[in-house]
């Protein structure tokens, strides 16, 4: 079976299956307690990293002109598995069946899983052309008091990534701790000032941020009157911990790379070298392909089964460990810089 993973390229459902797993068992867990709780924790924060370390190796590209069966329902599965989960943690959160090293390991499997899974879900999602794709994608990002990132994504993140413009691309030698505030609010006002400029345009339109904010604030309301103060706070901190981890992604995916300025002065057009990639087979599952970042930016309309790999051409940016063991290390500026910031000036020619 591992074998045949690392020679073709797998369908949209083997994606879905590795997406599924840690949420099922995260579920299970937080509805009853006991191993699967334990196991799915593992799975995203242990597991899945290190036998991803272990084997260092990506499957094949798929042919980009092919026809992909079930993309869009293998994320509508996901998608639905993220809801499902959201709601059995928050009754998990509000009743007393868990103990609290229980209460712990939930909180940490779930957020991991929303910050990576979930966030590599939706954004796949809110990409589709189709209305209620999108709104699914949008739906679970409002979920996680995050909608925002719905319209700052599409249109100041893929606009003006790898340039001071956009806020979610880290520049050489900033930490993740100052990343992080700088980036949650710079995009939430450059995608409302974006939203705005659209609004602007068309006379009688809805500003989506209504819907961002308004849709979090109720979904905050409801639980803390449903399940009250103690599964509130949980929530809220729940979310903070999965929006952490979401703009993780966005930070070592882009960190120290700049695009440069033309002999006209414009910016050079969007390139591999603009993203980190991340050639690990088991990422790229659970996570449908984002780990692939630098093809989904030049090509942000690819089937995520296509995106590809292929280095024989301009160089691309890899990252030498997995995505979520490189997320581990921007926790630690320090340690970060040390196995970054030569490999970000050697990528832009310093």
């Amino acid at each position: 079976m591992f074998d045949r993973l690392f020679t073709t390229a797998p369908p949209a459902l083997a994606f879905a299956a590795f997406g599924a797993a840690p949420a099922l068992l995260l579920i299970a867990g937080a509805l009853w307690g006991g191993w699967a709780l334990w196991a799915g924790l593992l799975w995203m924060a242990l597991a899945a990293p290190a036998a991803d370390v272990a084997l260092s190796r990506s499957f094949p590209d798929a042919d980009p002109q092919a026809r992909f069966r079930a993309t869009e329902a293998a994320l509508v599965i996901l998608i639905g598995l993220h809801f499902a989960l959201l709601a059995a943690a928050l009754a998990g959160f509000a009743g007393d069946r868990l103990g609290g090293a229980e209460r712990v390991a939930l909180f940490l499997g779930a957020g991991m899983y929303f910050g990576q899974v979930t966030n590599a879900t939706a954004h796949e999602l809110i990409h589709r052309a189709g209305r209620w794709p999108f709104r699914l994608g949008a739906a679970a990002y409002v979920s996680l008091l995050f909608g925002h990132h719905t319209s700052a994504h599409r249109l100041v993140h893929h606009r003006h990534v790898a340039t001071a413009a956009d806020p979610n691309s880290a520049p050489a030698g900033m930490g993740f701790w100052r990343f992080f505030p700088r980036a949650w609010i710079g995009s939430f006002r450059a995608g409302l000032a974006a939203e705005r400029d659209l609004s602007a345009r068309k006379p009688g339109r809805l500003n989506p941020y209504a819907i961002w904010v308004g849709g979090g604030l109720g979904l905050a309301a409801a639980v803390g009157l449903m399940l009250g103060p103690r599964a509130l706070a949980d929530y809220l901190a729940l979310c903070l911990y999965a929006q952490m981890q979401l703009m993780l992604s966005d930070y070592v995916q882009h960190y120290g790379l700049r695009r440069q300025m033309t002999a006209g002065g414009k910016t050079e057009p969007v390139g591999p070298r603009h993203s980190w990639d991340s050639p690990h087979a088991l990422s790229s599952l659970t996570l449908v392909n984002a780990p692939r970042h630098s093809d989904h930016h030049t090509h942000p309309n690819r089937a995520y089964p296509a995106l590809q790999l292929e280095r024989t051409g301009q160089p691309r940016p890899l990252l030498p460990y997995p995505l979520a063991v490189m997320a581990g290390l921007a926790l630690i500026p320090p340690l970060w810089r040390r196995v970054m910031d030569r490999r970000a000036a050697r990528m832009m020619g310093g």
